[in-house]
């Protein structure tokens, strides 16, 4: 009941934001389940090896930087629009993976339709929360949305565990992949019943640099590559080195979900009180030791117990990562206005894209070729240099 009170306090109520926050929830189900299986199910059914799965990455980041001439080319379209487009999109990636065979290049063009969908969807996302938010509640009602969205994705990694847990794993599979696209479908469903012509949020569309941002366009190239190394091996190297099974990888995810849902507001909080300067450079310095552990730890400790403090590790790492909100407010105390605030930080969301395409990519290479020892030796490199360059920013006094 309090609930419905605060999205009737936050929303406007001729507004579509009914089915929009129901197509968040099932559409986060439908993640949860899909997230949950995806990376067990690359390597048990469709066996790719550790360069593999740097390609399949490679491909799926790619559709980020798509992402901005397809937007380019739909400026005419509203956000409603452009919303059902992405949930339409994730349903044909989605319906793929349940009827395809398994194999290597049917299974990676699913995967990068699914993506390209969820790209979509995601700057979709603010632009219609802070549309159909009354005025001066638009940061509450991006948190209402990110709320549901992330409840419906636990709820879908939960099931993957419970699921898991008590039967075969890969009789359950493409069962869970046609789930998914079940769900995919009552969430387009959903997205029909939003109605109104809400402009896009044109910032996306294009880039924009300035000499003032060139410190922010290098520490998200940066971030970027050191973060995808975890995106992308860090599941992996629990998969195929450790042997983790289904049902422990969408646990750890699910973990991962709470620790950052609880953490986010205090890292917030620690940014406006230390300054955004201070938390660029020490977040990277604690990356630094999560990286060694995560590729030393079976060197240091028995197996069993390697496998443990790498999981222990995985959990900090998406924690350390909310620290990225720094660099925002970085761009925040530079900018002149709102509008370049946005631009910048879209920008650097693209600079970002540029960025881990490649390092997916190689990243792969140096895991089979010289091991993950190496691997996670390069990330921790990235995360010296990343505070080192932090430190050389100058503090704005705005």
């Amino acid at each position: 009941m309090k609930a419905v009170r605060s999205f009737r306090d936050t929303f406007q109520p001729d507004s579509s934001y009914r089915a929009f926050l129901l197509c968040i929830l099932i559409t986060g189900l439908s993640a949860g389940l899909y997230k949950g299986i995806l990376d067990n199910y690359l390597a048990e059914v469709i066996n790719m090896s550790e360069m593999d799965r740097g390609i399949t990455e490679f491909f799926r980041e790619m559709t980020g930087i798509l992402l901005v001439f397809v937007l380019a080319a739909c400026y005419m379209l509203s956000a409603e629009t452009l919303f059902q487009s992405g949930a339409l999109i994730i349903l044909l990636g989605l319906g793929m993976h349940a009827v395809i065979p398994p194999g290597r290049i049917l299974t990676i063009l699913a995967i990068s339709i699914v993506a390209m969908g969820e790209h979509i969807q995601l700057g979709m996302k603010s632009t219609l929360s802070l549309q159909y938010a009354k005025d001066g509640r638009g940061g509450t009602a991006q948190g209402i949305q990110n709320s549901v969205g992330q409840i419906g994705t636990l709820m879908g990694l939960l099931a993957v565990f419970c699921a898991f847990t008590i039967a075969d794993g890969k009789q359950l599979y493409r069962a869970f992949f046609a789930f998914a696209a079940i769900l995919s479908a009552a969430a387009c469903i959903a997205s029909v019943k939003m109605r109104g012509n809400s402009p896009t949020d044109k910032s996306p569309c294009r880039f924009y640099f300035h000499r003032k941002f060139r410190k922010y366009y290098m520490l998200e190239m940066f971030y970027g590559a050191r973060k995808q190394v975890f995106l992308t091996f860090g599941p992996y190297v629990l998969i195929l080195f450790y042997g983790a099974e289904t049902a422990t990888v969408s646990l750890l995810f699910a973990i991962s979900a709470v620790a950052c849902f609880i953490a986010a507001p205090l890292v917030g909080r620690i940014i406006d009180r230390i300054g955004f300067k201070t938390v660029m450079v020490m977040d990277t310095l604690i990356l630094v030791a999560v990286c060694l552990l995560y590729g030393f730890s079976h060197h240091i400790f028995p197996k069993h117990v390697a496998f443990i403090v790498c999981c222990v590790n995985y959990v900090l790492d998406a924690v350390i990562s909310l620290a990225s909100m720094a660099s925002n407010i970085y761009v925040q105390a530079l900018s002149d206005s709102p509008d370049e605030t946005k631009a910048t930080i879209s920008t650097g969301v693209s600079v970002n894209h540029i960025i881990t395409i490649f390092i997916a990519l190689f990243g792969g290479w140096i895991w089979q070729s010289l091991g993950i020892e190496t691997l996670f030796m390069v990330s921790a490199s990235l995360g010296l240099l990343n505070s080192a360059y932090a430190a050389t920013i100058r503090t704005s006094p705005r």
